[in-house]
């Protein structure tokens, strides 16, 4: 992104809601084109922590870089200039009931590029395409398995071929197949097209297929952070027993 090789940056981030302290002191840095898995129990500030990477929500301290681009502060109009570089995938896929397979694919088209609707429909066919949706457009989401809507999430978030991932618990709510499969979409985008990937994921299997680093957030801050043989082999017991106790070997 910008050509910087660091796609994202925290440096030293705080966030409290009210008397909560939800994030402290937290570092770290994504290598343009790398794998970044977040993990934590609930409440640790996972979600948080993507939420302020797409500027839903501002750090009380600390920075935010994306593409070399510090974000705190930016006002509506440069955030939507930083989203266009970035897809996110969300929880539970948040498809528009209401509309199409294809027009659901094609709303950050039209709302954010100016191609014209052959080339909006062409694109969407091929994002489809490539999450191994072919031939979908007209059926409405409510007709689809959850798998499938998670895949039409990605084809969406893949829309306008964003450089950034952002993919929270990608694997939710699906079964140890079609989780794998997504894993498996998502990893094809990082070694094929280099997106860079951050994901957040209790899903400890998910997380070794997926990230080239893990970063361990406990009680707000980040506890320990490498590569899964790294995290195994940690001096913190309880990072030991999460790569265990969560599905690791």
């Amino acid at each position: 992104m910008s050509g910087d090789p660091v796609a994202v940056r925290f440096e030293h981030v705080w966030k409290s809601f009210g008397s909560l302290t939800v994030l402290r002191d937290v570092s770290f840095e994504v290598p343009a084109g790398a794998g970044f898995c977040i993990l934590g129990r609930s409440g640790t500030g996972k979600s948080v922590t993507v939420k302020q990477m797409i500027g839903l929500i501002q750090p009380d301290r600390g920075r935010i870089l994306i593409g070399g681009e510090d974000i705190v502060g930016l006002d509506a109009e440069g955030l939507a200039r930083v989203r266009m570089r970035m897809g996110f995938l969300f929880q539970y896929s948040a498809l528009f009931d209401s509309l199409t397979v294809g027009e659901n694919v094609a709303f950050p088209l039209r709302r954010h590029s100016r191609f014209g609707e052959d080339e909006i429909r062409e694109r969407v066919r091929g994002k489809l395409e490539r999450v191994g949706l072919a031939g979908i457009e007209e059926k409405l989401p409510s007709e689809i398995s959850g798998g499938m809507r998670k895949r039409v999430g990605l084809a969406r978030a893949l829309a306008l071929e964003p450089p950034l991932l952002l993919a929270d618990e990608p694997s939710s709510g699906l079964d140890p197949v079609t989780a794998r499969e997504i894993d498996e979409l998502l990893l094809d985008l990082k070694l094929k097209e280099g997106t860079t990937l951050v994901v957040v994921t209790h899903n400890i299997p998910s997380a070794r297929r997926i990230g080239d680093e893990l970063a361990l957030l406990h009680q707000g801050r980040l506890l320990a952070r490498g590569t899964p043989a790294e995290l195994e082999q940690s001096e913190h017991e309880m990072v030991r027993e999460f790569m265990k106790a969560e599905g690791g070997v």
